[in-house]
């Protein structure tokens, strides 16, 4: 299973990175499409098919929490597989986002650690034994 994933990020270099982690940590990556917010995360969902998000919490204009309650709250993607990957140190804050049925990597982070969420989430990503 090859995924398509939306990666939003305010950071270009930050979005790349995350890109290149998955490919690295072997996650079947077919199509990378990338927002620098959650305004222009929203519009990747409507203009593409995606199979996961990876989003930043802090960002200008829409952040991520906002974005994912819209996902959430969406008939059409309301159960989009979602990880978060960010700083963020607030363990209330982290736990309202693992409550929307999320999962949360902190920067920085490893190739297997992202494998792992997405094996987790999706069963794919795996190296083979």
């Amino acid at each position: 299973m090859s995924l398509n994933i939306l990666v939003v990020d305010d950071s270009g270099v930050i979005r790349k990175m995350i890109i290149k982690t998955l490919r690295l940590a072997g996650v079947p990556v077919s199509e990378a499409h990338e927002a620098g917010d959650g305004q222009g995360g929203l519009d990747a969902l409507d203009a593409h098919w995606i199979d996961m998000v990876f989003a930043d919490l802090n960002m200008p204009g829409m952040n991520g929490e906002e974005m994912i309650a819209r996902i959430r709250a969406s008939s059409e993607w309301g159960d989009m597989p979602i990880v978060i990957i960010s700083t963020e140190g607030s363990e209330t804050r982290i736990q309202k986002l693992l409550d929307a049925n999320t999962r949360f990597i902190h920067k920085p982070f490893t190739p297997e650690t992202v494998r792992n969420v997405v094996t987790e989430m999706l069963g794919v990503g795996h190296e083979p034994s």
